[in-house]
């Protein structure tokens, strides 16, 4: 599918910006005064941030309130009312640290668990879609919510939280990128099965539905080169992965300074990117049985 900047950019800051805000209900009561209000500000800039941009992507951005209404059926609607829920249940939290008696434990741990659940939900979009078989993986959730827990143990300094993600988000991507590989030949789908003809015999394609590109072709058909796929992954590996752990290996013996955490994040997000792009990139949509295209890798 076409890598939209708008999703990569809603569902990478996101990601950063929630999982800071479970870190900050569960282990964030110490802080106090400037300390909390530069974590608080990161959280709900990143958050806010991830959502305006997933706005860009909308035919009519003016009536994006009206998604919020379809919580009962669309996981797209739910992901928006836990969102504004979790900063609703915040800011609260965030003043008391900031300005008043301190931290509020209770709404902290809703706050964290809110967070949590908007993370799951914003990773349901995508998994619950069996039209895209690479999606439709119980590795999705997981590696979304490891994207989301290791950008914030690094936005919140904690380096062996950090390190034990980061690792385990290196394994679980790459384990997912060759499950991913199959996915599409797994899922059963072909063109016998997508026109129902395939008692008759044997079929192939004698003309496209149209002759020239349309929004299906562009939004769904998008395909990348293996050459760039391959160094799209060497860079997940030594910016997302290879770059932070280093740091943060540094760092292990207590809370990392917060120059440290943001240049470790900073290398970490330019592999978040390179590996977002990558699965919008290669997620094979059935629609394209229609186009003659059988099983890609």
């Amino acid at each position: 599918m076409h890598p939209a900047p708008s999703l990569i950019l809603f569902t990478s800051l996101s990601g950063l910006g929630f999982g800071l805000f479970a870190y900050l209900g569960l282990l964030g009561g110490g802080l106090t005064g400037w300390p909390a209000f530069f974590e608080y500000a990161l959280a709900y800039g990143f958050s806010s941030a991830g959502l305006l941009s997933s706005l860009f992507h909308l035919g009519n951005p003016q009536r994006a309130w009206r998604a919020l209404s379809q919580w009962r059926s669309s996981w797209l609607s739910r992901e928006g009312v836990l969102a504004l829920a979790t900063l609703l249940v915040f800011a609260p939290q965030a003043i008391s640290q900031i300005w008043g008696p301190g931290d509020l434990l209770l709404l902290g741990e809703i706050g964290a668990l809110l967070a949590l659940v908007t993370i799951g939900a914003t990773a349901m979009i995508y998994a619950q879609l069996k039209t895209v078989p690479r999606w439709h993986h119980p590795a999705v959730p997981v590696l979304f919510y490891l994207y989301a827990l290791s950008g914030g143990a690094l936005l919140f300094g904690q380096a062996i939280a950090a390190a034990l993600f980061l690792v385990l988000l290196g394994l679980v991507q790459t384990s997912y990128w060759i499950i991913g590989a199959r996915r599409f030949a797994e899922s059963g789908s072909s063109m016998h099965s997508a026109t129902g003809l395939g008692r008759t015999g044997s079929l192939r394609l004698l003309e496209r539905p149209h002759t020239g590109a349309s929004y299906l072709t562009k939004e769904m058909m998008f395909q990348v080169a293996r050459r760039r796929a391959v160094a799209l992954r060497r860079l997940f590996w030594a910016f997302g992965i290879a770059m932070p752990l280093v740091i943060v290996v540094q760092n292990l013996g207590g809370t990392m300074n917060w120059i440290v955490a943001l240049v470790a994040l900073a290398c970490h997000y330019v592999g978040v990117i390179a590996s977002r792009w990558l699965f919008y990139a290669q997620a094979e949509h059935v629609v394209s049985l229609y186009y003659g295209n059988e099983v890609s890798a």
